[in-house]
């Protein structure tokens, strides 16, 4: 049977405005890889484990999410010209692991032995766990976001990261010091990516460990605690 060139044409252009369609519909959601290994972390001297510091064992809990929202796997979103919005989620570990995960990389970078496992601990002096470490490192993720707004000519992009961090004598059970870090970092690039979106996130992250152990005070109560 002929299709005569009129039905033709109408027939083309349905199947043209479904694939059109379909291509606008953009993605439901963002995955991204939020890491931070430490390699090109510069440690400070003091902050260096020496003699009477290195062979103490040090365990890291996770990190309790105290951010107030109703899916804490979220760590983001993406707002599009039109204003709408699309969430970004870590692609395979939880941001309140990844956070326990990079302090442990850095401590062990700076000389110091630490516990392969993460414990759980929501912070409470009650419920610090048993074990053969020396201390423990936890605390609760305040804020956290990766947010970008895209553009016509220019994607904005602003990340954030607020840590309470707690370190505790595990053996005797007690908490012994309580500190904040923050940090906060923002740039504009004219091409958008979930790469892009990660590396946002590393950034921040990185910082925030950094910043954590760069402060002298942290240091020397890290080390009262071991040496105790």
């Amino acid at each position: 049977m002929r299709i005569n060139n009129r039905k033709l044409i109408w027939i083309c252009g349905l199947l043209f405005l479904s694939i059109a369609l379909s291509g606008c519909a953009g993605p439901r959601l963002y995955s991204i890889n939020m890491y931070y290994d430490a390699e090109e972390a510069v440690i400070p001297a003091y902050l260096k484990a020496d003699s009477k510091t290195a062979g103490a064992v040090i365990s890291v809990a996770e990190f309790n999410d105290a951010r107030r929202m109703d899916d804490q796997l979220v760590i983001g979103r993406v707002t599009k010209s039109d204003g709408t919005s699309i969430l970004v989620f870590p692609k395979s570990v939880q941001a309140t692991k990844v956070v326990a995960y990079g302090i442990g990389r850095y401590l062990r970078k700076a000389g110091y032995r630490v516990a392969e496992n993460i414990e759980q601990w929501n912070l409470n002096e009650e419920n610090i766990p048993q074990g053969d470490s020396k201390i423990i490192i936890g605390g609760n993720i305040e804020e956290l976001e990766i947010y970008c707004r895209k553009a016509f000519l220019t994607n904005s992009y602003v990340s954030n990261i607020k840590l309470n961090v707690f370190f505790a004598d595990m053996a005797n059970g007690r908490i012994l010091y309580k500190t904040t870090v923050e940090n906060s970092y923002s740039m504009e690039h004219v091409w958008f990516s979930e790469n892009i979106l990660g590396e946002q996130a590393e950034i921040i992250l990185a910082d925030a460990v950094e910043r954590l152990f760069e402060d002298k005070n942290t240091a020397q109560k890290l080390k009262e605690a071991i040496t105790q």
